[in-house]
């Protein structure tokens, strides 16, 4: 499927001004002595050299290389159309010009080689910001906790020597927790270490800190 050419207003002109350099540019080579198809090589080397440098200035804007070049090249192109605008009598080329015009040819291999081995701009990548932080997640872990028991207090004075009170009947309903009643164990064997007498039942709960009816329930467990 063929496909239709449109004409471009843009496109004509750039056409027209090309031709017109170029013709220039070539007049101008011809007038300072390079005859035959050299004459022609030039404008193709100038407009080449403005080309590579902007697609060098296109790939890297901030390349001073590729805008000192494409000043260059722009130079000779504008310098070779007011040149034979009438300016210049072609039949007698100075000689500064004949020099610049013999030199040109290397001056436009060095600007196109060190464009063609310009390192490119290498690409910054940006990294994405995240909503949210990571957080790494400990595993899960159960911890069960004992139950707190009342803090052991400082022995009292020694109670007197005398025989302990008959515990009262207990009722069914009080249960004692085994970790409440090995502590309590221990702290009526340390009193009967210290003073020689089974603990008593209100010495046992000033001790522990709990109800009566609890301190009851404990004192006739104890061994």
């Amino acid at each position: 499927m063929f496909r239709t050419l449109r004409l471009d207003a843009v496109l004509i002109q750039a056409v027209i001004a090309g031709a017109l350099s170029f013709a220039h540019l070539h007049d101008l080579a011809a007038a300072a002595g390079q005859d035959g198809w050299k004459a022609w090589a030039y404008p193709v080397s100038v407009d080449l050299l403005l080309v590579a440098a902007w697609r060098r200035m296109r790939t890297d804007a901030e390349n001073r290389d590729a805008w000192l070049w494409f000043a260059i090249a722009l130079v000779a192109s504008l310098g070779a159309n007011v040149a034979t605008a009438g300016l210049l009598d072609l039949q007698e080329v100075p000689a500064w010009l004949r020099i610049l015009v013999a030199g040109w040819p290397a001056l436009a291999f060095l600007g196109g080689t060190l464009l063609a081995h310009a390192p490119a701009p290498t690409p910054v990548r940006e990294t994405e910001p995240t909503d949210q932080p990571h957080v790494e997640l400990a595993p899960d872990v159960t911890v069960e906790r004992a139950p707190e028991l009342a803090p052991e207090l400082l022995p009292a004075d020694p109670a007197p020597q005398s025989a302990p009170p008959e515990p009262a009947p207990i009722p069914p309903a009080v249960s004692v927790p085994p970790a409440l009643l090995d502590h309590a164990q221990k702290i009526a064997d340390a009193h009967q270490a210290q003073t020689g007498a089974p603990i008593d039942t209100a010495t046992l709960r000033s001790r522990l800190g709990i109800p009566p009816a609890l301190a009851d329930a404990i004192a006739t467990q104890l061994t």
